[in-house]
């Protein structure tokens, strides 16, 4: 396995260091480079923090400036220039535990398709969460589930591990935070064989949070647009049984 780890940056410092950290001295064996995906809106501070980390560890890490927009675009690009077998979707703000990581790259070594973090199954994956955000979180999973006929119980979380081809050969769409949801949902359709294990993170513990209440209006979106196309499949049967 060689490993593609991708890790946006806004105004992360401290944190991205720490995951860095971790990263290194815990899976250095199958990391093969380290995607820092920096924005306009990327600070000072964290940009220069990420360019010190690349050159502490020159040819491993790569500090990259994202061309297309939001954290949807961000990742897109980074997908677009990751080379490993394997690309890794974290965040750097300690909100997905870099200890974790291991254990998606064993379960990875399995041959799975996908490996995917869940909060849903631990004693702290929410911690620090806004109750109000948990909540309507945990509606629309249980509402993904229903119509995407799945048993996996986080698919807004964006802390997985791909396997290359996965990453490389589909289309993707969107742009900002419910690209999370699509890089598992168009896998699922296509067949991808997928297995969650339980998260220890909570919320990041640096910054300001970049999934503001704003995204759960399009996350509510895609639940309205899921409601009208059932209707649609049931309307069709009912007029064509």
């Amino acid at each position: 396995m060689t490993l593609t780890a991708i890790l946006p940056v806004t105004d992360e410092t401290a944190s991205l260091r720490k995951t860095v950290e971790v990263l290194l001295a815990e899976n250095r064996q199958e990391i093969s480079e380290i995607l820092v995906i920096a924005c306009q809106r990327t600070t000072p501070a964290a940009l220069a923090v990420a360019e010190e980390l690349g050159r502490e560890h020159a040819g491993l890490i790569q500090v990259r400036f994202q061309q297309r927009p939001f954290l949807g675009g961000a990742m897109r690009d980074a997908f677009d220039w990751a080379s490993g077998s394997h690309v890794l979707m974290m965040a750097s703000d300690l909100e997905t535990d870099p200890a974790t990581v291991k254990e998606l790259i064993a379960k990875a070594k399995d041959g799975y398709d996908i490996v995917t973090a869940t909060r849903w199954k631990g004693e702290s994956g929410f911690r620090g969460y806004n109750p109000l955000k948990r909540f309507l979180n945990g509606i629309f999973q249980a509402i993904f589930r229903v119509f995407y006929g799945t048993t996996l119980s986080d698919l807004t979380y964006g802390f997985r591990i791909f396997k290359r081809e996965w990453v490389k050969t589909i289309a993707w769409e969107e742009l900002r935070h419910p690209f999370l949801l699509e890089t598992m949902l168009k896998p699922l359709r296509l067949g991808a064989r997928v297995i969650e294990i339980p998260s220890t993170g909570g919320r990041g513990t640096e910054g300001e949070s970049h999934n503001p209440f704003g995204e759960l209006r399009v996350f509510s979106r895609r639940v309205q647009n899921a409601l009208q196309q059932q209707a649609e499949i049931a309307a069709d049967q009912l007029m064509n049984p």
